[in-house]
């Protein structure tokens, strides 16, 4: 696979196979290469792989073997002299060398020219044509075709005659692992990012959100260093009457994707996005939704999405009736579904906007019950917090998990930045500045009272109380008193919220003693994961924490 051979014009889907057969060393006989196949086609070669069938409602089941969930750390980026010095580096961004690299990188071209039909797929990740990255995909399994398809933004068949050269190419191998004895290898299983090839490979993982969230990381990179644009780990809605665009940040579990799909606002998409000089854009064409526990009544949109051409990973069924069981997580508890952005009714198409947030929700689920349900935030408190990422892990989904634990990913995206956080809080803190935008603090977790007290979760209705007092304006004009310890200024009423959920340190059920004694800890929490950013953060954002 030699980039050399990389350097011809591409404009049809002939040439592309060509091109693929040249950089693979494949047999003409032997091969059949599929660009670009439309899912009926995906369909019929799915379902000749294992386990793989078709639900009730058309969508396609299928199963990514060992590996239900990403692998963080088997993801490497490549040290080399283009990149080395932006890189975040440390437990998420793991050197590799170049020559660890050139060995993987054949090793994945072994695999994928010994098998007897691969997929490409040339598409787009980033709705503005003026940021827009060409991606292409190869791989060797329909599902990861299937899976692709839907999440990267599909051209035009114009475009698609005039695809050229790709700016970033993914070689999946992961049916075939990597070789533990090559130096660097800690696992069969590696996910390798290469900003100087511009390519990405994976072995010995099956999982294909590992594409997914690689142009993640890819993005996280590329727009902020050569185009001054924020990437950030959002969903983001706009009102339908004001088109006020709001961006939430959240963690799994906290709310994201349910909270930013409302009936009256338009969703622009449920994870990725870009915030330019000129507006928001969502960085994919597809949603990817946590199938555990989803029912029609809970979220409707998300429900009917889950039809012909949608994919549906490591669900359970009823062998007879094809059914699917959204309870059972045997397999696990990270059952997804991806499917194309337009099978939601409200979502806005083309999914960008001219225009920038008023709005920014970061959401966290405390089970500790010491946050309040929402709380404003001071623009040095919104990088605090942004920085931190706090929610708390629930217990089920890990393995080892028992009780609630208090977790913290920087910028509610850790695993996929590619630089330092301090300089996406930076970007953050700038852009809301010059455009005046609000932040909000949003507990979607327990409130009044921890978990492990047999507490109760804030109800869902509240939360969406509140997000619509944010929306018309009016929960920004309300009195607010100060939260002890965070310092958190919290609205003293929400219409349609309980005056009696507002303050936790007011009406916690055990006692002030007791609430005294939680908030404390979890602020020493806080400080103790912020000592890792101490050396790179101003004055005012570590003056923005909790005093104990």
């Amino acid at each position: 696979m030699s980039p050399s051979k990389l350097n011809r014009p591409i404009t049809d889907s002939t040439q592309v196979e060509q091109k693929i057969r040249e950089e693979l060393s494949l047999s003409d006989e032997v091969i059949t290469i599929r660009r670009n196949a439309p899912a009926a086609i995906l369909y019929e070669d799915a379902l000749k792989e294992r386990k793989t069938a078709i639900s009730s409602t058309g969508a396609l089941i299928a199963y990514s073997g060992e590996k239900t969930g990403r692998s963080p750390r088997d993801k490497r980026i490549i040290e080399e002299p283009t990149s080395k010095d932006e890189i975040w580096w440390g437990p998420v961004n793991t050197p590799c060398s170049e020559k660890t690299w050139s060995i993987n990188r054949e090793r994945a071209a072994d695999y994928l020219r010994t098998r007897d039909h691969l997929y490409i797929v040339d598409a787009f990740a980033g709705w503005d044509p003026r940021y827009r990255i060409k991606v292409r995909v190869v791989c060797a399994r329909a599902y990861h075709a299937t899976f692709m398809t839907n999440m990267l933004i599909k051209p035009t068949e114009e475009e698609l005659a005039h695809f050229g050269e790709p700016d970033f190419t993914i070689w999946n191998a992961g049916q075939f692992p990597a070789n533990m004895q090559t130096e660097g290898m800690t696992s069969k299983t590696t996910i390798e990012i290469n900003f100087k090839a511009m390519e990405m490979i994976i072995l010995g993982t099956e999982y294909a959100g590992e594409m997914k969230k690689g142009i993640f990381t890819v993005m996280f990179y590329l727009m902020p260093v050569h185009h001054n644009v924020l990437t950030l780990h959002s969903s983001a809605n706009e009102g339908i009457e004001k088109n006020d665009v709001t961006l939430f940040f959240g963690l799994s579990g906290t709310g994201k994707t349910t909270l930013s799909a409302d009936p009256n606002r338009k969703l622009i998409g449920d994870d990725e996005h870009c915030w330019s000089n000129h507006g928001i854009f969502n960085i994919e064409g597809g949603c990817y939704a946590k199938c555990m526990g989803l029912t029609k009544e809970k979220e409707p949109e998300i429900y009917s999405a889950i039809k012909y051409g949608a994919i549906l990973e490591n669900v359970v069924y009823d062998p007879k009736t094809r059914v699917v069981d959204y309870n059972n997580c045997s397999i696990t508890e990270n059952t997804r579904c991806a499917y194309p952005i337009d099978y939601i009714p409200s979502a806005k198409i083309p999914c960008l906007v001219d225009s920038h947030p008023q709005n920014l929700v970061l959401l966290t689920c405390d089970a500790s019950g010491v946050l309040p349900p929402v709380s404003k935030l001071s623009p040095e408190q919104v990088m605090y917090h942004f920085i931190s990422g706090y929610t708390s892990k629930m217990a089920g989904t890990e393995q080892g998990i028992s009780q609630p634990e208090a977790t913290f990913s920087s910028c509610f995206g850790q695993p996929f930045l590619a630089l330092h956080p301090i300089k996406y809080a930076t970007m953050l803190a700038a852009k809301m500045s010059e455009h005046r935008a609000n932040a909000w603090l949003i507990n979607t977790g327990w409130t009044g009272s921890s978990y492990s007290s047999g507490g109760n979760r804030c109800p869902l209705k509240h939360t969406r109380a509140i997000l619509d007092a944010i929306h018309d304006g009016t929960l920004a004009t309300e009195s607010y008193e100060s939260l002890p310890v965070f310092n958190l200024q919290v609205p003293k009423k929400v219409k349609g919220v309980p005056s009696g959920l507002l303050n936790p340190s007011k009406n916690w059920v055990d006692g002030e003693a007791k609430y005294k004694a939680a908030v404390t800890n979890l602020g020493r929490k806080f400080i103790e994961n912020f000592k890792i950013y101490e050396d790179k953060a101003t004055a005012t954002v570590l003056e923005a924490g909790p005093k104990i």
